[in-house]
């Protein structure tokens, strides 16, 4: 027999309020994020479904020889992909335990973070879409901008937690 439920004690309900509630403008980027990178999870992994199907079924185009530099781009397009969608997921859970950071600094992190996550595996995809003497094509060019990006906004949030983890000393 289940005991009926306990009605909340002063306690319990203290220890609620003393976890500070997030800033609208940081809940809704933990949102984008977290959206952002379940839906990039559930593109590249279908993608990656569709790289195997191409392996499955031995299309030519995909598995010739020749054409060994697209399926390079287009595996790496598809891992590029994977990992930043669990970066993005990684950045929103991450921005919890950042309450102070200001403004500007979370969103060029936030933006550049998205970017990079566009950037770079359509740089790969696209640079295996067309081949030219065994090299990748031109669209190739956008995966070192998406690199930056990556690295700017990897390098805000670990300078965000470096002074976060000071304040917190000092505090």
């Amino acid at each position: 027999m289940k005991s009926p439920p306990r009605a909340p004690t002063p306690q319990s309900t203290e220890k609620k309020a003393a976890v500070p509630a997030l800033p609208p403008s940081t809940a809704s980027v933990i949102r984008r994020h977290l959206y952002f990178g379940w839906w990039a999870l559930l593109i590249f992994l279908t993608v990656g479904l569709a790289l195997e199907a191409l392996h499955a079924f031995k299309v030519e185009a995909y598995l010739k020889v020749s054409h060994e530099t697209r399926r390079l781009m287009w595996t790496l397009a598809h891992a590029h992909g994977t990992l930043l969608g669990l970066v993005n997921l990684g950045f929103a859970a991450t921005l919890r335990a950042l309450p102070a950071w200001s403004e500007s600094s979370r969103r060029f992190a936030s933006t550049s973070l998205l970017a990079a996550t566009l950037l770079m595996p359509s740089g790969f995809f696209l640079g295996g879409v067309f081949i030219y003497a065994g090299d990748p094509g031109l669209g190739i060019l956008l995966v070192p901008v998406g690199g930056i990006l990556l690295f700017a906004a990897v390098l805000l949030t670990v300078l965000a937690l470096k002074k976060e983890d000071s304040n917190t000393d000092a505090g």
